[in-house]
């Protein structure tokens, strides 16, 4: 399952509450397009803003939609008790993964993430992917404490940054973490236009935000890497760079947001507040550089 392309969908969502319509159509999307897992209630999917009760209705959906594909849905929370009544709600609605991100507001310690990991996993029947993200958490792992994860039970996954911008950089770090962790826990990349350099390092599977929004094109990208084009794979990369540099200007998030209200296939807003849609110039260089890619729904 922590193989290949994992799709990570916006969940539409305003004041009133989450689009669930539009919500089952984007996951559906994804599994007509092929993709191999689809990563529900991500980042990308705005977990962190949702209500117990919504995530777990959005994960019911998900599954349903998906029609067969493994989900995975986050569990983040602040408080570890939170955390585990959302596995449990993940488990129930058919999930076939969850993915964990330590969610704070003190900053944590490396004890203290190793004990939220040790305290979840304990108690999941399904398997974990832990999800490294530094810029939004503020949690920074050592790969000593990767490779400590890594040997809990029931870990099947890490999702990692962006690994370095050349190749050799990057497959030095791919490598580094295989050296910590079990041969049954897979390595994937995130960062989008980090994901083919991370499927050529060595990763197993690319945590894609674009994957989302457009899977064939995300597809099309990781089947060339895994059948061992590198260079092929890098070229079709590089010419998604105008749209890798929206998201690094403005985040995949807002991104995707836009690219979605543009294309119809959400209505307008579809972030919950705070959280707010690309100003009107935004909006347009993301309308542009789709049409520029040829990037349809």
């Amino acid at each position: 399952m922590f193989r290949g392309l994992s799709a990570f969908p916006l969940t539409p969502t305003d004041e009133q509450g989450i689009d669930y319509t539009a919500y089952a159509a984007l996951v559906a999307r994804l599994a007509d397009a092929g993709v191999d897992s689809i990563g529900a209630l991500g980042s990308t999917g705005g977990y962190a803003y949702l209500t117990r009760e919504q995530r777990a209705h959005a994960a019911k959906v998900a599954v349903e939609a998906a029609d067969g594909v493994p989900v995975i849905v986050s569990i983040g929370a602040v408080r570890t008790s939170h955390v585990l009544a959302l596995a449990e709600d993940a488990q129930k609605a058919g999930v076939r993964g969850v993915l964990l991100a330590p969610v704070t507001y003190q900053p944590l310690t490396q004890d203290e993430v190793f004990g939220l990991y040790e305290d979840v996993t304990r108690e999941l029947s399904v398997p974990l992917c832990v999800y490294e993200n530094p810029r939004t958490t503020q949690v920074h792992f050592s790969d000593e404490l990767h490779g400590r994860i890594a040997r809990l039970p029931n870990v099947g996954s890490i999702k990692i940054p962006a690994v370095p911008d050349d190749a050799a950089g990057a497959k030095a770090r791919v490598d580094t973490l295989r050296a910590l962790i079990p041969d049954t826990v897979t390595l994937g990349v995130s960062g989008d236009w980090a994901g083919v350099r991370g499927l050529n390092a060595g990763c197993d599977v690319w945590y894609s935000v674009i994957g989302g929004m457009f899977p064939q094109t995300a597809l099309a990208l990781t089947r060339t890497a895994q059948a061992g084009h590198a260079e092929s794979a890098m070229e079709a990369s590089d010419e998604l760079e105008p749209l890798w540099a929206l998201f690094r200007r403005y985040g995949g998030l807002r991104v995707m947001s836009a690219a979605a209200s543009h294309l119809g296939l959400t209505r307008e807003p579809n972030l919950p507040r705070p959280l707010r849609g690309l100003d009107e110039a935004a909006r347009e260089d993301v309308a542009a550089t789709l049409a520029i890619l040829k990037l349809t729904a």
